[in-house]
């Protein structure tokens, strides 16, 4: 169950000073609609399992893997049978420079089946065993092993794109959509354009724009958005900081388009946003 909602912001309540928590879920009942800075890992282990995201419904059969990005709306309705829910703090990843290369994997809501690979499946499967395991038993450093768990496993999925999508043919197309991922990450705050990244690459824009997606998983201005909004987020901390300031601190020209991309992504207003992470005042 949902233990804190707040419009439709959950509160993750993570169990004493961890950052993991998993539900071994057998309950009939509804999840709606909401969001939270955690990413979630369905695992269905008995009967199949319906959850919406963004809109779009995604159909789990049993020990299918759906991952859900943090930020993401999303919701399920009662539905019988067995479930895990593993429930991970988005910043291990996203405030991770040396994780860039997988920042696409969680760009979107993505769903593993035997369609997609089988034997990529049969290795989550076992993965996230592992980390039920670990969160079970809970010893010395059973927090890092479970989080260095995770990695592998995004690890293992981004290697598994890279080859069906053959980004790695002669390394022509791997080098260079390294390069523009950093290119985007230190310069977000500017005015880049498709196809100023286009000539960049030597493609023309089509080209460039159907590799990008192959390659992260995500439409190009979706990706922009995404690390935007990520940079604002932190910027909205700073209560001394207009809204408007950090629209265009991050590279929005427009107030307009921040705001509805915020909450498109978030789910909520940079305003709430701000309101739910006011730091608590101190009365000493």
């Amino acid at each position: 169950m949902i233990a804190h909602l707040d419009g439709d912001y959950e509160t993750v309540d993570y169990m004493g000073d961890r950052s993991i928590l998993i539900y071994d879920n057998v309950e009939t009942e509804e999840y709606p609609l909401h969001w939270h800075n955690a990413i979630e890992i369905i695992m269905p282990l008995t009967n199949p399992f319906e959850a919406v995201c963004d809109g779009v419904s995604y159909m789990l059969s049993e020990r299918d893997v759906l991952i859900i990005p943090a930020g993401t709306l999303h919701q399920m309705k009662a539905q019988p049978g067995r479930r895990l829910f593993f429930m991970l703090d988005n910043r291990t990843v996203a405030d991770n420079p040396a994780l860039t290369d997988l920042s696409s994997l969680l760009a979107a809501p993505l769903l593993i089946n035997a369609d997609y690979d089988r034997d990529l499946l049969s290795t989550l499967n076992s993965t996230l065993k592992d980390i039920y395991i670990l969160y079970s038993e809970f010893e010395e450093l059973a927090e890092v092993r479970i989080y260095l768990n995770f990695i592998n496993m995004l690890t293992r999925i981004r290697e598994h794109q890279l080859s069906t999508a053959n980004i790695e043919e002669d390394g022509k197309y791997s080098d260079k959509f390294r390069n523009i991922l950093k290119y985007i990450d230190m310069n977000y705050m500017n005015d880049i354009t498709l196809d100023d990244l286009a000539d960049m690459a030597g493609y023309s824009k089509y080209h460039f724009s159907r590799i990008f997606k192959k390659y992260c998983n995500t439409t190009f201005i979706a990706f922009l958005n995404q690390r935007r909004i990520k940079a604002a987020e932190m910027l909205l901390l700073n209560e001394e900081m207009s809204v408007t300031n950090v629209a265009m601190q991050v590279g929005f020209s427009s107030l307009t388009t921040f705001n509805r991309v915020f909450k498109e992504l978030k789910g909520g207003t940079p305003s709430e946003f701000r309101r739910l992470y006011r730091p608590p005042k101190n009365n000493n």
